[in-house]
């Protein structure tokens, strides 16, 4: 199962020397497969992004991701986008700048539509309680997602800090689990 970690200036801050420590830190720490530069506060974004790829490039993460600036992660050199759930628009863009497409994803009717737009992957949220993300969907819905979606692979996110949830989750057979504070 793919572990995808996503950053947050909350808990990395927006210091580029402080960043870098506490990104390398982490990777030093947990094994990732999939890294996403999300940030919707810092006025240095494109400046922590390149620190961003530089340091999992490094750190050999096999799909490093720019959170919804598509155009952005091409520039970058970043292998793909997570683009938001308003963004459905955007991912034949993305395709067609041969990057990696996940798309966050709430309901069923979202997943189905990320698979007739030819999203590479959804992330499906929240599937534990988290601040702020509404009801949570659990691990049953989670997989009826995954039994009634086969076409696409889907990561749970949402509340996934600890590793019974993590053992949770691989018994549903998600391609992976994305976080924030699961790698802090």
């Amino acid at each position: 199962m793919n572990k995808y970690l996503i950053t947050d200036p909350k808990y990395y801050t927006n210091d580029k020397i402080k960043f870098e420590e506490i990104l390398i830190n982490i990777l030093n720490k947990q094994k990732v497969d999939i890294a996403c530069f999300r940030d919707k506060e810092s006025s240095n974004f494109e400046e922590l992004a390149k620190v961003f790829i530089k340091i999992c490039k490094k750190k050999n993460i096999y799909k490093i991701l720019i959170n919804s600036d598509f155009l952005l992660a091409k520039k970058l050199n970043a292998n793909g986008v997570h683009l938001t759930s308003s963004q459905f628009d955007k991912i034949k863009e993305a395709k067609e700048l041969g990057l990696y497409v996940i798309i966050s994803c709430h309901t069923f009717e979202d997943i189905q539509k990320a698979i007739e737009y030819l999203a590479d992957a959804v992330t499906f949220s929240p599937i534990f309680q988290t601040p702020n993300k509404g009801e949570a969907k659990g691990i049953e819905v989670l997989q009826e997602a995954i039994n009634s979606f086969k076409d696409i692979n889907i990561i749970a996110l949402g509340g996934i800090i600890n590793e019974e949830q993590i053992e949770q989750i691989s018994k549903t057979k998600a391609y992976g689990i994305a976080s924030i504070r699961y790698f802090i």
